[in-house]
């Protein structure tokens, strides 16, 4: 089997749900009437060969189905190709191992192509949410989000993707990428090899090949983003959902020294060059010998470089414009992927990465009280939110409105905010507020109570506007046999009416409304500039220390000269 990757290939594996992307959303949402049809069962047929689920409670779930052939040994840094076939069932009723990851320790399998599907009995030609996890590319798991609550009440097949993660996902050294049709971008083509195991066999689950929608949470988010840019991804999806992500893609030639600096030491350390500057030269190199030594590498080695990146692009380049898998010009000069795209935020979406940063924790805001220290924070956390808002939401329109006439629609969680009925100290509507809306069984249970009637009626609320996303691309559901009904209007983002749905909640009735909360990196700047709760000296040092180099702060950076992080 050819182990090379094939730009072709990869864009010819698109081709085949073209036709079925010509359909309009609404006549893909049409189908016979799940009752009419046979009950899907625990046992299902892939392609590959029979996979056996479980059911728990009302939905059935099989978890671990391999999509593509393990990434080890030659493997390592090739596209994913197809798994080898089985005959007897496949058993796939428990979690199978995260991707191999750092996560205090080195943990997981490199044989990580893997998704978990869930569904109900009675699903028939259902939309499919296929669901992307957070954690910077780095770390994560397909089992973050469960799907049971969604598949039960959203009317979905809900598939979640394990992928190849920190650099076993992405690594562009010459040695590893020699010719201009090579990419390093290795996560992507998982992602895209998923999406294309998911239109072949997703309605032995009751899905809708036809009528995927590819969402992801944070850097799954971001990766979103960069799939509408990627002409890898043309027509592998109808509908795209950005949660708290926005458009972060990176230079590839600078990425590559990045990375040689971050394995240099290693190099050192296993007698391939006498000093590091010597190594980082080395490994910038496109010759056999540095691939060698990288397939050579052990994965708890490789696993424990450019950890903690702290959304900070450059303790971990990915997303390369490599001309290959996306363009070497970036998004503005991209022919995006034309699909209705939702836009999620929280407003207080840097809080908890303020509250952890270094500068803060150990102690290297230096000499400050306690009442300086926390107007420090309180000043991160303001500042860094409004433009990480901006980033995730109306910076993520404006640059999708400007290159595509497909519908945006952005959503903004203000529960929890200081602005919020239900204020929640002092994380507020943090980076992951609404994944408890989606499902009950979330990493954020322990910050608040999440079962409170006015959360749940705001989450029953979005569940809503998402059940009609995901059937025709419209949250008030235009063109449904039962359009949204007694709930406000959710308007489209366009430039010249700048709406955003926004939801809030007090402790037991949603209040949910559709308001221009428009603002520009101009303005966010002007209230920094103006900002007098701290010393001239302790707010230089927060904007050079805790907002400098994020996904988010390229304005803050060159207004206020920080310096860069890059190599």
């Amino acid at each position: 089997m050819n182990n090379k990757f094939s730009r072709r290939s990869f864009l010819k594996g698109g081709v085949a749900t073209a036709a079925a992307a010509a359909l309009s959303p609404a006549a893909r949402a049409a189908g016979p009437e799940e009752e009419n049809q046979p009950a899907i069962s625990s046992l299902c047929f892939t392609r590959s060969g029979p996979v056996q689920g479980i059911q728990q409670g009302e939905h059935l779930v099989w978890y671990g189905i391999p999509y593509a052939a393990p990434p080890v040994g030659e493997a390592r840094w090739k596209a994913p190709q197809d798994p080898a076939g089985w005959a007897e069932p496949l058993d796939c009723t428990a979690p199978a191992p995260d991707a191999y990851q750092f996560n205090r320790c080195p943990m997981g399998s490199e044989d990580c192509l893997r998704l978990d599907v869930y569904s109900v009995p009675a699903a028939h030609a259902r939309p499919v949410l296929v669901y992307l996890h957070g954690g910077n590319n780095q770390t994560g798991s397909s089992q973050s989000l469960p799907g049971g609550d969604l598949v039960e009440k959203a009317g979905c097949v809900f598939v979640s993707l394990s992928f190849r993660l920190g650099l076993f996902g992405f690594n562009c050294l010459p040695a590893l990428c020699p010719t201009e049709e090579d990419t390093g971008s290795f996560t992507l083509l998982d992602i895209a090899k998923a999406l294309d195991w998911v239109h072949d066999n997703i309605a032995a689950f009751g899905g809708d090949p036809d009528n995927i929608t590819l969402s992801g949470f944070s850097a799954g988010g971001r990766d979103v983003m960069a799939c509408l840019a990627s002409p890898l991804f043309a027509d592998r999806f109808q509908k795209a959902i950005s949660f708290s992500g926005g458009i972060t893609l990176t230079d590839e030639a600078a990425s590559a020294r990045q990375i040689a600096a971050a394995l240099a030491p290693l190099a050192v350390e296993d007698g391939c060059c006498p000093e590091e500057s010597a190594a980082f030269d080395w490994l910038l190199t496109p010759g056999s010998d540095v691939r060698s030594w990288l397939y050579g590498l052990s994965s708890a080695r490789l696993c424990a470089q450019m950890t903690h990146a702290a959304i900070r692009m450059s303790g971990f380049p990915h997303l390369y414009t490599d001309g290959v898998v996306l363009p070497k010009e970036g998004f503005s000069a991209a022919d995006l992927n034309k699909v209705p795209l939702l836009l999620l935020t929280g407003t207080t979406e840097f809080s908890s990465f303020a509250l952890s940063d270094p500068f803060f924790t150990e102690n290297t805001a230096g000499a400050c009280s306690d009442a300086e220290l926390s107007a420090a924070k309180q000043f991160a956390i303001r500042h860094g939110s409004a433009f990480y808002a901006r980033f995730n939401g109306e910076a993520s329109a404006e640059a999708v409105t400007a290159k595509s006439d497909a519908p945006v629609w952005l959503c903004q969680v203000e529960y929890g905010s200081d602005n919020s009925r239900t204020p929640l100290p002092p994380l507020g509507s943090f980076h992951g507020i609404f994944v408890p809306m989606l499902s009950a069984e979330n990493p954020f249970s322990s910050l608040t109570d999440f079962t409170a009637k006015g959360y749940q009626a705001m989450a029953e609320q979005f569940i809503t506007y998402l059940k009609n996303f995901l059937a025709c691309g419209v949250p008030n559901g235009s063109g449904l046999p039962n359009p949204l009904s007694g709930l406000p209007r959710w308007e489209r983002w366009v430039p010249e009416k700048r709406s955003t749905m926004v939801l809030d909640a007090d402790a037991s009735v949603a209040h949910s409304a559709c308001r221009e909360v428009s603002t520009t990196d101009a303005a966010l700047l002007a209230a920094m500039d103006a900002d007098a709760s701290l010393s001239a000296e302790l707010k230089t040092a927060v904007i050079r220390n805790v907002l400098n180099g994020r996904w988010f702060s390229g304005p803050i950076d060159e207004h206020y000269g920080n310096p860069s992080l890059w190599k």
